[in-house]
């Protein structure tokens, strides 16, 4: 079978590889659709980051690395012990792999696990190949209404709804986003699908701001035009924001973030960063605002954006693209940090 297997910074390779079987608890899934996601990206620019260059701890797995952890697809196989799941189910993956042992695995925060791997990352195959094997618990059914296609965006848009979560809104409150990247949208998305009104977008790409005002934004601002500080005080009458989001990962973006949120309320860094960003704790002490972190998602998550995306409240036009697998570089790597597209979805399975 075809598979975009990594082999380090800048080396990624359509290849023939064996086409897996699922074993004891495993399901083995025709790939249909895999979004590339900004992990992808840093992984051939500047990796291996992520991926193992040694045997990982909790899956044995290293380079060379199928890559590909946003898929849907069809079940085709199912192994010993899988009861739940049945060949020709819709599905897509919460690509998640926990050690069930250490203390947040025992919290319930297996999202945390101190052992997490990640299906395409740190596994034995990724999304991008026209099949793949996971662990049967970690399928979810799609709805008849959600097509493949959306299935594909379950995955990033229930990392969006996991950091929604996080801010501790109720409806009526004001939210900003900042950027309005794929995992923007997703945060801009889920907070709307949670009641949240009031949601203010900054972002300084036209594509971009474009993009996330057709999905419905009133409230969108180019921080190169107007000061988004001053923008949100205005706004909510000098008392701050409720929830202020940091998507973009830059430097100006969480130093905006501590100068708009209200007292004693959340800054959720969403943003997984290639540097350390700079923060003001005079502020954050003076206002007894908070930090907090919002990694991936639980099945919790996935729940409900399959629930929100059965109801129509999730849509791909003028945001979301594809491209076929040999085209991953060109029209996939290079355009989303080219930032020309805005989502790039992988056609796994075209001309099947």
């Amino acid at each position: 079978m075809r598979a975009i297997v990594y082999h380090g910074r800048g080396d990624v390779r359509i290849e023939d590889v064996d086409e897996p079987t699922p074993g004891a608890g495993e399901v083995k899934i025709r790939v249909e659709n895999n979004g590339i996601c900004g992990t992808d990206l840093h992984e051939y620019y500047d990796g291996p980051i992520f991926i193992s260059t040694a045997p990982h701890p909790l899956t044995g797995a290293q380079m060379p690395q199928i890559l590909g952890h946003e898929f849907s697809g069809t079940v085709v196989g199912v192994g010993a012990g899988v009861s739940d799941v049945r060949e020709g189910d819709r599905v897509c993956v919460e690509p998640i792999y926990r050690c069930d042992e250490c203390p947040r695995c025992r919290a319930g925060f297996y999202n945390l696990c101190q052992k997490i791997a990640f299906h395409g990352l740190m596994s034995r195959g990724g999304g991008l190949s026209e099949y793949t094997v996971v662990p049967a618990r970690t399928v979810h059914h799609l709805p008849d209404s959600v097509s493949l296609q959306l299935g594909a965006l379950v995955e990033p848009m229930s990392v969006g709804y996991h950091a929604a979560r996080r801010g501790e809104l109720s409806e009526g409150e004001s939210a900003v986003v900042l950027g309005a990247g794929p995992i923007g949208i997703g945060t801009y998305l889920a907070l709307r699908g949670l009641g949240i009104s009031d949601v203010t977008v900054i972002e300084p790409s036209a594509v971009r701001r474009e993009a996330v005002q057709k999905l419905g934004a009133t409230s969108v601002v180019d921080p190169l035009d107007t000061d988004p500080v001053a923008y949100v005080m205005d706004r909510t009458g000098g008392a701050g924001a409720a929830a202020v989001y940091e998507t973009a990962g830059v430097d100006a973006s969480l130093g905006s973030a501590v100068d708009m949120v209200a007292a004693r309320r959340r800054i959720v860094e969403v943003a997984i960063c290639d540097h350390a960003l700079p923060l003001n704790t005079n502020t954050l002490v003076f206002t007894e605002a908070m930090v907090v972190g919002s990694l991936a998602y639980t099945g919790e998550d996935f729940a409900a954006v399959l629930d929100l995306m059965s109801r129509g409240h999730y849509v791909t036009d003028g945001w979301v693209e594809h491209i076929g697998l040999d085209k991953i570089v060109d029209e996939g790597f290079a355009a989303l940090r080219a930032q020309s597209k805005m989502k790039v979805l992988v056609d796994v399975g075209a001309g099947r």
